[in-house]
């Protein structure tokens, strides 16, 4: 599984995709925000960090035991008509604030895989 901040068009987000052959099943994650642990990534962590926002975006879950298919691909967070003018407070975040790590398995269990984004 690796995680992508993308930017296509009007649409920008904090990417995550099964490269993998198999599913990959969440086990937990950790959000660090400025370098400090807020929690996990679910609705309690994400209305933390986005209510001091002007514009929310758009947030998915990811809770423990939730499955990624292999070559699916789901936006953590992503905001629709993306302008560089308006919303750079939110590239901001997700390229440089903003640090979710992803703990998975896959079917077989017991591997703890991690993921977590790429430095920008």
């Amino acid at each position: 599984m690796r995680r992508v901040k993308g930017y296509e068009g009007t649409e920008a987000g904090l990417n995550v995709i099964n490269a993998g052959l198999g599913p990959a099943i969440v086990t937990s994650s950790v959000v660090r925000l400025d370098g400090e642990v807020i929690g996990q990534w679910n609705y309690h962590t994400q209305q933390r960090i986005l209510s001091s926002f002007p514009t929310l975006p758009k947030a998915h879950s990811l809770r423990p035991g939730a499955v990624v298919l292999a070559g699916q691909s789901t936006f953590l967070l992503c905001m629709d008509g993306f302008s560089d003018d308006q919303h750079g407070w939110f590239w901001d975040l997700i390229a440089r604030r903003l640090v979710i790590e992803i703990r998975y398995e896959s079917l077989y269990g017991g591997e703890n895989f991690s993921v977590t984004p790429p430095a920008f």
